[in-house]
């Protein structure tokens, strides 16, 4: 796995997030209980930027539909809806994260 500095270890506030890329990727790193974690930017469902989210926990609502994903497994947390309809949503993926000396390195297959 091929890890990639994105950014120092203070340039993120606990429980905050930040768009970041890596290799042309959008990704979500987010600050949570002093754990870093970094997820698709990208909501698999209507392409909406969850950098534009909000954060509440572990868990980041998409701003389009608002399905929320736990970004520490990018799993769906709950299914968002338009109109009234449920949509069909996928998990997000997750990146691993690694802190060495002050910096944040996300790593990529």
């Amino acid at each position: 796995m091929d890890y990639t500095k994105v950014l120092a270890v203070d340039a993120i506030a606990n429980d905050s997030k930040r768009i970041v890329v890596v290799n042309d990727n959008k990704m979500l790193l987010a600050r949570v209980e002093d754990q870093y974690y970094a997820i698709d930017n990208v909501c698999p469902h209507m392409d909406g930027s969850l950098g534009d989210g909000i954060l509440k926990g572990y868990v980041i609502t998409c701003p389009k539909h608002g399905s929320q994903f736990d970004i520490r497994d990018g799993k769906v947390v709950k299914r968002g809806k338009i109109a009234f309809v449920k949509v069909k949503v996928d998990n997000c993926k997750t990146y691993e994260v690694k802190i060495e000396g002050k910096d944040v390195f996300i790593g990529i297959e």
